[in-house]
């Protein structure tokens, strides 16, 4: 036999390890996983991981209350953080600097983009039109799949940003020509403040906000934003609370609630559905999600399915297979729900807008663009039906 030195015998049994790997990240959930898995990955405060004082980019927090002995309590989202003195938030973005709960994400973006709206995705919303994109670092989730890790799991002093205040984010909007502003790419929900102030100054000047988010937030802050607040795609994770907590971090009923909530304050909402093999592909729950959207938010909510590709913690899984979207899309649609799209896949039929009554085409889509639109008003061309959505000008 062979003798192996030090440096041969750490590299063989590295590789023996990587090759079991993927048995690991192809353990369904219905069979069990791995005991490695946790079976809650929500994040934690991050004790004295505050700066000592506020900077350039500081904003005293939204909701919060004092606790006494200078504790805060968050009030934006359902982790309810409790911070000391020095404290740092579970999203990252907001500290405990003397008592006073402060914001670290405001005007300060990371990320500054124009995209077309459908990107976002928003099929029934303006299309052909472009939303002015910013995000700000930090995530209160901690998604197994995360697509914007690298900014949303890092603290707003820890990325690349610029300097873009509310009044700057409204004119560079404005001078770009997008008919609205998009809060996205990370999670707006962490960047509450500087979303709420761009959101109240756009709506002065006749320009669309857009909320695109996981959807963890509290009523109050969301009923708030509500009052400026014109569209919203909700990443609707699972229908399942533990697959939220092994999966993303978080809770089921928060996100549902979100959704009951912009339902009755009249926002314009679509869903989207990230269908992650091994974690979210069970038709059986998706039967059941579909159900629940019918019974609570009724059939015209446009609901997304789309497509995983491997990123992040997950990047030895799979991309979901185009005939599991597709079954998906199916079962959504005799479930009652009208309007169901399959994202991340181009040339699939699931990419089109369909009327619901005469089955026609109404919007062709090819990636991004729209070179066929049947729609007159709100009204199907061709058979005179109104087609839920926000299509004209504002109003």
């Amino acid at each position: 036999m062979q003798k192996l030195d030090r440096r041969q015998f750490i590299y063989c049994g590295a590789a023996f390890l990587g090759s079991l790997t993927p048995c690991y990240a192809f353990w369904r959930f219905g069979g069990g996983f791995p005991q490695t898995v946790p079976d809650d990955i929500r994040g934690h405060v991050f004790s004295g991981g505050a700066p000592q004082k506020p900077w350039k980019w500081s904003h005293e927090g939204f909701a919060y209350k004092k606790l006494g002995k200078d504790k805060v309590v968050c009030g934006i989202c359902p982790h309810h953080c409790v911070l000391h003195p020095g404290d740092r938030s579970v999203c990252r973005s907001k500290v405990n600097i003397d008592g006073v709960l402060y914001s670290l994400a405001y005007g300060n973006p990371c990320a500054v983009h124009i995209d077309p709206i459908e990107k976002k995705p928003l099929y029934h919303f303006l299309p052909r039109t472009t939303a002015f994109s910013i995000a700000a670092a930090g995530c209160n989730l901690r998604c197994l799949n995360c697509q914007n890790w690298e900014i949303s799991q890092f603290k707003p002093e820890d990325v690349r940003h610029v300097d873009l205040f509310p009044s700057a984010v409204v004119k560079r909007a404005q001078s770009s020509r997008a008919r609205s502003i998009a809060y996205t790419y990370s999670e707006p929900v962490t960047f509450f403040e500087y979303m709420f102030d761009t959101a109240r100054l756009a709506r002065r000047q006749g320009i669309y906000n857009l909320l695109i988010s996981a959807g963890y937030i509290n009523r109050r802050p969301l009923k708030a934003l509500c009052r400026v607040l014109d569209a919203a795609n909700i990443n609707l994770k699972s229908f399942s609370d533990a697959i939220y907590r092994r999966l993303n971090g978080a809770r089921l009923k928060p996100v549902l609630d979100t959704f009951e909530t912009l339902q009755e304050q009249g926002v314009h909402f679509e869903m989207t559905n990230l269908v992650v093999p091994g974690y979210v592909d069970d038709a059986d729950m998706v039967r059941r999600m579909c159900t629940w959207i019918v019974a609570h938010l009724g059939p015209d909510r446009p609901l997304h399915f789309l497509r995983f590709f491997p990123r992040y913690k997950l990047d030895r899984l799979p991309p979901t297979p185009v005939s599991t979207l597709t079954r998906f899309r199916e079962i959504a649609m005799q479930t009652g729900i009208r309007y169901v799209y399959v994202g991340n896949v181009p040339g699939h039929p699931g990419n089109h807008t369909y009327c619901h009554h005469c089955k026609k085409m109404l919007i062709e889509r090819q990636g991004f663009r729209v070179p066929t639109y049947n729609l007159v008003g709100s009204r199907c061309r061709f058979c005179n039906t109104v087609i839920p959505g926000v299509w004209g000008e504002k109003g």
